[in-house]
């Protein structure tokens, strides 16, 4: 019984002695890592990370002759469905008729039945016939009439009695009688439809021994040779053109880069596209070459007027935000809206900025870069 009281008083003892060797453990790494924290603050201020490297250009301010660019789709001077100009069976239809054909200015087409129309030429040639025998008649009607007048030694009384009224309608006759020999002539000719000017057949319409009423469409017919191009412009680029420009020049461009030749301006401005508001070009091209065909997508560019205080810089110098990043003599970056003038060859042209210049440009701006933010630039090669 006495050693139950004695056991009891050990247990708690034990206890309390781990508790404060634990807590005096605890302060200790509290400690530790306070003193560490310290070291580590003390030493990244005594050590500040280096300046990152920005690749910049040099750019001077300079008088920049503006170039103009837009897309424009190149089209036929002429092109249209060619129409039978008379009635009637079609009796052949020639292999230049076929679509995908190129034809030359006059390469018959089509022929159309000429019974009736010979016919109407014999008829008109008859007519003249008689309309010429009554001119003679009246011719002679009154050769006789001035003759008898003068034997008398009598002046005729009026023209009636001297017939020249029926001199005057025959006159007529003979000259309605030539025109619709004329016309009839002239429908014969149109039973062989023939190309009005040279191109390429796009779609045929009538077939061998369909009839065909005037007016009815055959084929379509589309310009091989001479080529023009209609241009919106916006107001901004419209005031950067050398005007007048009528008479000017133009180089035409693929979508690949290559050059497809010269356009010559051949009128411009005057009025607004009633749909975009923009004022339009009218270009012709000069010369076209085997590469220009019609239907073609191609880019035109327009020499403008010369811009003084101009920079240009890369295009890679714009971030997707519109801004430009220039780097001070502090070597601190500073950022920039700029105002873009146009875009040429892969270079923004830009109005220069207050002061003398010259200005460095980055020209791989980075996402994280902040107004004031220290950089280490550094001239790009070339």
């Amino acid at each position: 019984m006495t050693d139950t009281p004695i056991k009891g008083s050990a247990v708690p003892r034990r206890q309390w002695l781990w508790i404060g060797v634990s807590l005096a453990t605890l302060v200790a790494v509290v400690a530790l890592l306070l003193d560490s924290e310290d070291t580590a603050d003390v030493t990244s201020a005594d050590a500040p990370p280096p300046a990152q490297l920005v690749t910049i250009v040099e750019v001077a301010h300079a008088e920049t002759v503006a170039t103009v660019t837009a897309f424009a789709e190149l089209r036929p001077r002429w092109d249209a469905e060619i129409r039978a100009a008379v009635s009637g069976r079609i009796t052949q239809v020639h292999d230049a008729a076929l679509a995908g054909e190129r034809v030359a200015a006059g390469t018959p087409l089509f022929s159309i039945e000429k019974t009736q129309y010979e016919t109407a030429v014999a008829a008109a040639e008859l007519a003249l016939e008689e309309a010429k025998l009554a001119l003679w008649q009246a011719e002679n009607g009154v050769a006789l009439a001035r003759g008898e007048f003068e034997r008398a030694g009598i002046s005729p009384p009026n023209e009636l009695a001297l017939r020249l009224p029926q001199l005057r309608i025959a006159e007529r006759t003979v000259a309605s009688a030539e025109a619709q020999l004329e016309a009839a002539r002239r429908q014969l000719a149109d039973t062989e439809v023939t190309a009005p000017f040279s191109g390429f057949i796009t779609r045929r319409l009538a077939s061998l021994g369909q009839t065909v009423t005037a007016g009815e469409p055959l084929v379509r017919l589309s310009d091989d040779h001479q080529f023009e191009l209609v241009v919106e412009l916006s107001q901004a680029d419209w005031a950067l053109l050398d005007h007048p420009i009528a008479g000017k020049p133009a180089t035409l461009f693929h979508r690949d880069g290559t050059s497809l030749g010269r356009a010559r301006i051949r009128q411009g401005g005057g009025f607004l596209d009633q749909e975009t508001r923009q004022p339009r070009i009218f270009l012709e091209v000069v010369d076209p070459g085997e590469g220009v065909l019609a239907g073609d997508f191609v880019r035109v560019a327009f020499a403008g007027r010369p811009i003084a205080g101009t920079l240009t810089v890369p295009e890679s110098a714009l971030t997707r935000a519109g801004h430009v990043w220039m780097v001070d003599a502090d070597d601190l970056l500073l950022r920039v809206e700029p105002d873009i003038l146009f875009r040429t060859d892969g270079m923004l042209v830009i109005a220069a900025p207050e002061g003398s210049g010259p200005w460095r440009i980055a020209i791989t701006p980075l996402a994280s870069f902040l107004p004031g933010q220290r950089v280490a630039p550094q001239r790009a090669e070339g």
